[in-house]
């Protein structure tokens, strides 16, 4: 199915602002549509027809479904259009007509123009209509709640036609949250409770308030909850801009071990501020987990990072033998360890910098090319790039992937080319190249040089060199990958590794 967007540019004519509104008001309908007890259908009308497109659909979470099928798509014209014409050409609600039947459903049709509010305050056009169907096959005498909720949800659906509603988005803020099923709070022009739902008197009783809501003044009373006296006066202010008409940001009061979460919003239907709407959820056990994982996740860095720290040491001490030893083998295989030891600690010193198990792995790649071009034996020095990128990898990838690739980096810049005394090739710049690309689960490597390439009688499953065992060790088994050795048709060596990034 095509996005909103997908479907209003090859349909209509409305521009990328008239778009953006209406991606920002099918975001935060949910609201509308729980108050009304309603499905919301939004359709534009159809660029040189008389007809009109549903491109967004929103089902109540309060009251049953008047359509069992998705409306996203439709195309529909003539009679069963009227009263969608007449919200349009005429910028009015239209809640005129008797119910229609939708197969042995019963549903009333309303229809709200939507409006873009100018950069000056003046209401705009028209750009679209919002239809507000609700399913009356469970009708009943409505209780206190229904009518605080339907008279709350007529506000909210003047100021779509006024082009007040949906308010402005907060950067960080990615849903509508809270819900109105969490709880919720009517507020008059002055501030005083009209109206609390069950749960938003529920909420407010976890923060230490015992009485009844009705009649109180929240910004005061919230003020007076909070533990912390800024961070209530923060929380009060926000409801008082509600009142003024603004639209603040979403915030968060804690007392008494308990936190709740509040977004206040304007009503000013017509454009005259008569209150303010306060949605409010208990959120103390999620942030109780969020608080744990965040004490978990930095244990774990703190691992990482003494980790770092011992291998460093490890390192370092390596390092030291290998200067107290005399028998050049001895102290070339402690400095191969050194290394070993030191391209494991660049992994564990990211993770203890990273929020998750996962690495940024291009860094440490290029750091581990760069200890592996300073100990280049030839006479000319020795270029190691990249080409592609690795992107993010899990931890236990990349801990074992950097040890192959420091193997194989080093493998080329030490035996890849000719030592000093011996005829080179065709003189071309020493180069050691690794190339990456993702493809179908798969992390593709190939590490390649343009050096004197394989001897004859190379055999990589013999090969006794420990390095290359240890490539085909990991490749093979902790990455579940494999690793081939051959040489290039233009001259040199390539190893080209295959590692599956799917669950391990």
């Amino acid at each position: 199915m095509s996005t909103l967007r997908d479907l209003v540019e090859e349909h209509t004519g409305l521009g990328p602002v008239d778009i953006d509104h209406l991606h920002r008001l099918a975001g935060d309908w949910q609201l509308l549509s729980d108050l009304s007890f309603a499905d919301l259908l939004l359709w534009v009308p159809v660029e040189g027809e008389e007809s009109f497109l549903c491109v967004a659909q929103v089902r109540p979470t309060t009251a049953p479904t008047a359509y069992q099928d998705d409306q996203v798509g439709r195309i529909v014209g003539g009679p069963e259009v009227g009263h969608l014409t007449i919200a349009y050409s005429q910028g009015r609600i239209w809640r005129e007509g008797d119910p229609v039947w939708y197969g042995d459903t019963p549903a009333r049709h309303e229809a709200i123009p939507v409006r873009l509010r100018a950069a000056d305050g003046e209401s705009g056009a028209v750009i679209a209509v919002v239809g507000r169907d609700t399913n009356l096959s469970t009708a009943r005498t409505p209780s206190q709640l229904e009518l605080n909720y339907l008279t709350t949800a007529d506000d909210l659906a003047q100021m779509v036609a006024d082009g007040t509603f949906p308010p402005p988005r907060h950067p960080g803020e990615t849903t509508s949250a809270p819900r109105v099923g969490d709880g919720l709070v009517r507020l008059d022009a002055g501030g005083k409770v009209t109206y609390a739902s069950p749960n938003a008197q529920s909420a407010f009783r976890r923060l230490g308030f015992a009485s009844h809501l009705v009649g109180e003044d929240l910004p005061e009373l919230t003020r007076r909850l909070a533990d912390d006296p800024l961070e209530g006066t923060d929380a009060a202010n926000r409801v008082l801009a509600a009142l003024r008409g603004e639209a603040p940001a979403r915030k968060e009061v804690e007392a008494r071990g308990a936190i709740m979460l509040a977004r206040a919003l304007p009503l000013m239907p017509a454009g005259v501020p008569i209150g303010a709407l306060v949605l409010v959820r208990d959120i103390t056990e999620v942030r109780r987990r969020d608080r744990a994982l965040i004490t978990k996740d930095a244990t774990i860095r703190e691992i990482h990072h003494r980790v770092k720290n011992n291998l460093q040491t490890v390192a370092a001490l390596l390092r030291l033998q290998a200067r107290r030893v005399g028998q050049p083998a001895a102290k070339a295989a402690l400095e191969e360890s050194v290394r070993r030891v030191a391209s494991i600690a660049l992994v564990h010193e990211t993770l203890s910098m990273s929020s998750d198990e996962a690495v940024e792995f291009d860094g440490i790649v290029d750091r581990v090319a760069t200890a592996a071009m300073e100990v280049a034996t030839t006479e000319s020095t020795v270029t190691v790039r990249r080409q592609g990128t690795f992107g993010v990898l899990p931890a236990e990838i990349a801990t074992s992937l950097v040890m192959v690739l420091n193997e194989l980096l080093l493998n080329a810049v030490e035996h890849g080319f000719p030592s000093p005394g011996e005829p080179d090739g065709a003189g071309a710049p020493a180069e050691v190249v690794v190339s990456v690309h993702r493809f179908r689960k798969q992390l593709h490597v190939t590490v390649a040089d343009n050096g004197q390439g394989l001897p004859p009688e190379f055999d990589a499953e013999s090969n006794g060199r420990l390095g290359l065992q240890i490539v085909r060790a990991l490749a093979t088994g902790e990455l579940r990958g494999t690793i081939e050795l051959r040489n290039r048709a233009e001259g040199g060596t390539e190893a080209v590794l295959v590692v599956p990034l799917g669950k391990r």
